[in-house]
């Protein structure tokens, strides 16, 4: 392999330009290649949307679709695909990037990828970036965690029960990937008096942006993957 070519893991933020780093925007500028996570149902990819103005204007964009799974065993012949393609660039000395929304480390398809490139001896950089609570809290002016707080983030795409289990020893929560089974995490935060301190914030960063306070009576809202729900325990519950 090329010593000098690189696997950059970019984290682009929520949706908002401006809330990438400088030094997420100086790998842009290196890369040669750029991976552009989409899914099944969707043509287009918000990371590629949100990187594409500090692209440099030769660069090659390749879509790559990535499953949503729970169980990464259960796709991994997908991801090897994906692995071996991108050694096959590194290895022709070009620079790669991979661009995820939020933080790479962080919920974030690139960990897959990441986990299969790093015993092959990739030269891997993996940049930070905002997730979309911190900036929905910066947004509404929400703390979200002060004190002696215990911060729960739950995805709400796991199992109701463990979504119920968290939410019965949580001070301030985070739910996140909220689209699917939303009624059911509005009955959960009702039956734990947490419903009303709750606000949901979809698309954050993007021009379609949605921002719900009376979450509880949008129950029957079709909401998009991108959604998040920001919530505590009431104080004299």
């Amino acid at each position: 392999m090329n010593s000098h070519a690189t696997f950059y893991g970019i984290g682009v933020g929520p949706g908002d330009p401006e809330l990438l780093t400088v030094k997420a925007i100086n790998a842009l500028k290196r890369i040669d290649v750029l991976i552009a996570p989409k899914t099944e149902k969707k043509s287009d990819s918000v990371a590629l949307s949100i990187a594409q103005p500090h692209l440099k204007p030769n660069v090659e964009i390749i879509y790559r679709t990535f499953p949503m799974v729970k169980d990464f065993a259960s796709a991994t012949e997908v991801f090897e695909s994906h692995a071996e393609e991108i050694m096959q660039l590194l290895d022709g000395g070009r620079n790669v990037g991979f661009a995820t929304i939020g933080d790479p480390m962080f919920y974030s398809t690139y960990i897959y990828i990441f986990r299969l490139l790093k015993p092959r001896g990739a030269k891997i950089v993996t940049i930070p970036g905002v997730p979309a609570f911190l900036a929905i809290a910066a947004q509404i002016g929400r703390p979200i965690a002060f004190g002696n707080d215990i911060l729960t983030v739950i995805p709400a795409t796991a199992e109701l029960d463990a979504i119920e289990r968290s939410l019965d020893r949580a001070d301030s929560t985070v739910i996140m990937k909220v689209y699917k089974n939303f009624p059911e995490v509005v009955d959960a935060l009702t039956a734990r008096n947490m419903i009303d301190d709750a606000v949901l914030v979809s698309r954050a960063g993007l021009d379609d942006e949605k921002v719900i306070t009376d979450v509880a009576a949008h129950k029957a809202d079709a909401l998009n993957y991108l959604s998040t729900i920001l919530t505590r325990r009431t104080r004299n519950d």
